[in-house]
């Protein structure tokens, strides 16, 4: 059953649950998914969840700061074009009252610009409307790797170490600079470590655009440049694996 609506007049989608099919987002991970009240938007809610990923939704603007402060969600999904007050408002209120919660803004290529500057770093993302639900769920993915408490933010592979709370890396000790793009990369790799991934997956993870595989490879390159070519293992035909 869906949660019931919170206060400030906020409503759900009328969908029934849909039976989670995959784990691969923690049950206590929950995602309140902030869309306008369309067939669209129920098809989102229905394919995320069949993702395994927990979801409520709401559809009316008012609501969405009440929202934030009584189910204080794991991440917030909004649409900057919600009914209701303006969503940049929204977004910057959820920012000051509740900064733990990372977001991923939904927004139209030309409001793109203007948005930029309301996110916060690595914590927050945004994503240009009409998207894929394969990208928005890797973008969920992510984002609540990279949003863990403060105690979890150091990540540990061997001898590789990631910081996620400043965003530093380092090999046997030594401090490795990344760009953004490899960075990402490299957490795409450090979400599953051992498993192949493959590089249509990489693909949705990392790039906001549509990545051919010879572009993740290009980029497999050159992190393997600078964290070792031996802790990237190319497993033919599947993809890559992240070593110890």
């Amino acid at each position: 059953m869906l949660p019931v609506a919170p206060p400030g007049g906020a409503s759900s989608f009328p969908l029934a649950a849909v039976p989670s099919m995959r784990s691969s987002v923690p049950p206590n991970d929950h995602v309140l998914l902030a869309l306008p009240p369309t067939a669209a938007s129920a098809s989102v809610l229905r394919s995320l969840r069949s993702e395994g990923i927990s979801v409520s939704p709401i559809s009316d603007g008012i609501g969405v700061l009440d929202a934030v402060r009584s189910r204080d969600p794991a991440m917030l999904v909004l649409d900057v074009e919600l009914p209701g007050p303006d969503q940049s408002a929204v977004l910057a209120a959820v920012q000051q009252e509740a900064p733990h919660v990372p977001l991923i803004a939904v927004t139209t290529r030309e409001r793109r610009s203007g948005l930029l500057g309301l996110l916060r770093g690595d914590r927050d993302d945004f994503l240009v409307r009409p998207f894929a639900v394969d990208e928005l769920a890797a973008r969920i993915r992510l984002r609540l790797r990279l949003g863990q408490p403060v105690e979890n933010t150091v990540l540990r592979q061997g001898e590789l170490t990631v910081d996620t709370e400043f965003g530093e890396v380092s090999v046997d000790g030594q401090p490795v600079s990344l760009s953004p793009t490899e960075y990402s990369l490299l957490m795409a790799l450090l979400g599953t470590p051992g498993d192949v991934v493959a590089p249509e997956r990489l693909a949705r993870e990392v790039w906001s655009e549509p990545a051919s595989a010879n572009l993740v490879q290009v980029y497999i390159s050159y992190l393997r440049r600078k964290i070792g070519p031996e802790r990237i293992r190319t497993v033919r035909g599947e993809g890559y694996v992240l070593e110890a």
